[in-house]
């Protein structure tokens, strides 16, 4: 039996029709379409996706926004469910690059459909055509597939059969998954074929849990009890995995700490007497000092970024041994570690077995809970306080306000800028979902996208969006899409004149926070050090159709975010913070390397702190 349909009908049909399961619950995968129309895929995919009103289309306003609030919609979904984007070619293409790599860096799915040139290259240069002198088998789609997980072209509808499974394989795939491109030919996706009826039918993928290597697992198993001052670190795959319950038992069990990645933050309460909060060159002065004495590291889920590892300078025992438990082998064998393969939740329930009720020695355990209590009675302290009762507000107590203000199962978004620092040190994370940083990519402009994916997701959950003001300008077209579907969601827009983050960088290289601020050229220096820019950020998120409320200090922004959870549609809140006034950092280090000769005193200076950090770094082998 077939079925005529368009190669780009065929598509939809596909995708509509498949579903996913894990433990026994089954949903549909795919949320429906993010897309934009161009001419290089509206009489294709627009056409076949308004033949098919079941799978949703959502008009979005940027390519590179729309993969954003896909990728932010799987991670909400833990990776068991994505969504589709499509666009034109040539630039609408091109777009969506940014967010491919975002999603295959942070190891979340989405389907990216780019519209494609000709495939019979009778009409070529069509508009938007990248030319090649060497070759005509090109086009700009072929710079997706460095950033793609799976990378397919279909020049002849029949080979759309045999690519969808492979599609889909690998969206499903726990250890492959990332960015999926499937570049469309424009023509092609008008083309009919008779497709067999059977690539329609309900397709169930289930998301297995596998097992570790027993050998392994005992001899990990051996390691952990052979060890004085374990640590876990939880990365994102321990979220991911469901094993949040699971991880808390094991904790709790051993006494072994757990401390966090930007990922995996959530994945424990952050009043469990185990947990030591953020850990790595953001982390906490506990935390770091616990990383310091380690003598076994478990890593679950995590893949080891320069910012968990303080760009491999954290782990300073030099008797220190890695298990990592991985279901990716890529992620498993890192730092020489002994490679625990299989799903994080399997893994520590038949870890917790081999333990024959293994605990870690009862002062190793007290002086954890001491450092659990310790950093809470800080952060109670920064949030009360900030660093200073001079306006402009700090940021901490901006961030202060909105963790206390916030349910256990609401989510906090947040992915650039000085706040991701802030808040792995600082926030207490109630719920696997509360905590949600893009930190892989750390991508400018992923926010506000996210805070709309996240929404769809889950719309049982508030969404609170932290953004700075470099983060809105690079991107806050998505408030339109929010508008438009009538999503609700609260944007906190902190505006600083300035890229706070990187400045305090700049000022620790020697570099004086050169070209950070948003000022004025002055016509007498020809350097930007003038006056601040008149930007009203607020009134640009009102034209947008948000609804706008401005706030100056802690009792003006509790006020505005009791009124934003009662709106009708998505809020904005604006209020300014101080540049400068931070959370500081600890005595840890993350590498940026600095200039090796220069005129400047303060460069040089930054340079010989440079080589004595560097001494600091391990290899292990």
């Amino acid at each position: 039996m077939t079925r005529r349909l368009t190669v780009a009908q065929a598509t939809i049909m596909f995708l509509k029709n498949q579903y996913i399961e894990r433990d026994g619950v089954e949903e549909p995968y795919f949320g429906g379409c993010f897309g934009i129309f161009g001419h290089g895929n509206v009489a294709g995919l627009g056409q076949a996706l308004q033949e098919n009103p079941d799978f949703r289309y959502y008009q979005c306003r940027n390519e590179q926004s729309m993969v954003h609030t896909a990728v932010a919609y799987a991670k909400v979904k833990n990776r068991l469910g994505a969504f589709v984007c499509t666009t034109s070619i040539g630039p609408g293409a091109t777009n969506m690059i940014t967010g491919a790599a975002l999603a295959t860096i942070n190891r979340l799915p989405v389907l990216l459909l780019p519209g494609d040139i000709f495939a019979t290259r009778e009409p070529n240069p069509v508009l938007q055509q990248l030319e090649s002198a060497s070759t005509q088998d090109i086009s700009v789609n072929d710079c997706f597939k460095p950033v793609s997980k799976y990378w397919d072209r279909i020049n002849r509808p029949e080979q759309l059969i045999y690519s969808l499974p492979e599609v889909m394989r690998v969206l499903t795939s726990q250890a492959e998954m990332g960015a999926v491109t499937l570049s469309m030919p424009q023509d092609v996706q008008t083309h009919a074929y008779d497709f067999p009826e059977s690539l329609f039918q309900k397709r169930v993928w289930h998301v297995g849990r596998p097992r570790p290597d027993l050998v392994t697992l005992q001899k990990a198993a051996e390691w952990i009890k052979a060890a004085k001052n374990p640590v876990i670190v939880a990365g994102g795959g321990a979220i991911y995995s469901g094993a949040s319950e699971t991880l808390h038992e094991f904790a709790s069990k051993t006494g072994i700490p757990v401390g966090e990645t930007f990922a995996g933050k959530g994945a424990v309460r952050y009043d469990a007497p185990y947990s030591i909060g953020g850990l790595g060159a953001t982390g906490t002065k506990y935390a770091i000092d616990v990383a310091n004495q380690a003598d076994l590291v478990i890593g679950i889920g995590t893949r080891y970024s320069d910012f968990t590892t303080a760009s491999k300078s954290i782990f300073k025992n030099p008797d220190v041994r890695f298990v990592n438990i991985n279901i990716s082998e890529f992620d498993a064998f890192k730092h020489a570690a002994l490679p625990v393969i299989g799903d994080a939740k399997a893994v520590l329930e038949e870890l917790a077995g081999l333990l024959d009720n293994h605990e870690v020695a009862p002062d190793y355990r007290q002086h954890i809970a001491g450092i659990n209590k310790a950093w809470d009675d800080e952060v109670t302290q920064i949030y009360a306080e900030g660093n200073s009762t001079v306006p402009p507000i700090d940021q901490a107590v901006v961030i202060g306000t909105l963790n206390s203000f916030m349910d256990d199962r609401d989510v906090m978004i947040n992915a650039s800028g000085s706040a991701p620092g802030d808040l792995h040190k600082l926030w207490r994370a109630t719920d696997p979902k509360n905590f949600h940083l893009e930190y892989g990519f750390s991508c400018m402009g992923y926010e506000i996208a996210a805070g709309l994916g996240a929404k769809i997701a889950d719309p049982t959950r508030e969404v609170y969006v932290l953004c700075g003001d470099g983060g809105y300008l690079m991107n806050n077209h998505e408030i339109v899409t929010a508008i438009q579907e009538g999503v609700r969601f609260t944007i906190l827009l902190l505006n600083n004149n300035g890229y706070a983050s990187i400045g305090g960088l700049s000022e620790s290289i020697g570099s004086e926070r050169f070209g950070t601020m948003y000022k004025y050229r002055e016509n007498e220096t020809g350097q930007l050090s003038g006056g601040f820019l008149p930007v009203d950020l607020a009134k640009n998120a009102e034209s947008l159709g948000a609804n706008v409320i401005r706030a100056t200090d802690r009792q003006s922004l509790e006020n505005a975010l009791a009124q934003a959870k009662t709106a009708d549609r998505t809020t904005v809140i604006y209020i300014e913070t101080s540049l400068y006034r931070t959370v500081k950092g600890y005595h840890a280090w993350w590498e940026v390397p600095v200039a090796e000769v220069s005129t400047s005193a303060s460069v040089q200076k930054a340079f010989e702190t440079y080589r004595e950090n560097k001494k600091t770094q391990r290899i292990f082998l």
